[in-house]
């Protein structure tokens, strides 16, 4: 992207950002108020990438504004895996694959887990990737949860890990 075309773009989200009704708001509803406002297509990668930092930089600059701490008024809800995520990687820098999906965590050197916006609607991917020309691309193997689905299924994680433990005490048992 040029200079010119990333300072048009910025100030489009900016401007946007600035009017939005942050309790409604997405990423994706403000990158396709942008796109229609410049004539541009927004979900390019690279400038999905753009779109998200600014809207992570205005986030982040309305929580600086706010003096006594507290949850700025209007302000978007993060999502709690991203906060938990960022707190892990120790540097505060957030990890993207090429489509501008956050990656919440690699579960081995093919496997990932990604928070993505797809039409509108959030979705927790578990994904196991390949390589193509030097590039990593989602393949087919894995799914898409919606955030509804997703909050299903950490309610029974505990009952999973438990599941898990009693197999294993009885595989060990039956190994001795």
């Amino acid at each position: 992207m040029e200079a010119e075309e990333q300072r048009r773009i910025e100030e489009a989200v900016l401007e946007i950002l600035k009017g939005a009704d942050m309790e409604e708001s997405t990423e994706y509803k403000i990158r396709s108020a942008a796109a229609e406002r410049l004539g541009l297509d927004l979900s390019l990668p690279d400038r999905k990438r753009f779109v998200r930092k600014i809207v992570e930089s205005f986030l982040l600059s309305q929580k600086e504004d706010d003096d006594d701490g507290g949850k700025v008024e209007g302000e978007a809800k993060e999502e709690p895996e991203e906060e938990e995520e960022e707190d892990k990687r120790g540097d505060g820098e957030r990890e993207y694959d090429q489509d501008g999906n956050l990656i919440i965590c690699r579960l081995s050197k093919k496997r990932k887990v990604t928070i993505q916006d797809f039409k509108g609607k959030t979705l927790v991917s578990i994904r196991e990737y390949y390589d193509k020309n030097g590039k990593e691309l989602p393949s087919t193997k894995g799914m898409s949860l919606t955030a509804e689905q997703w909050t299903t299924f950490s309610k029974a994680v505990p009952a999973v890990e438990e599941a898990i433990k009693k197999l294993e005490s009885e595989m060990g048992r039956r190994s001795n």
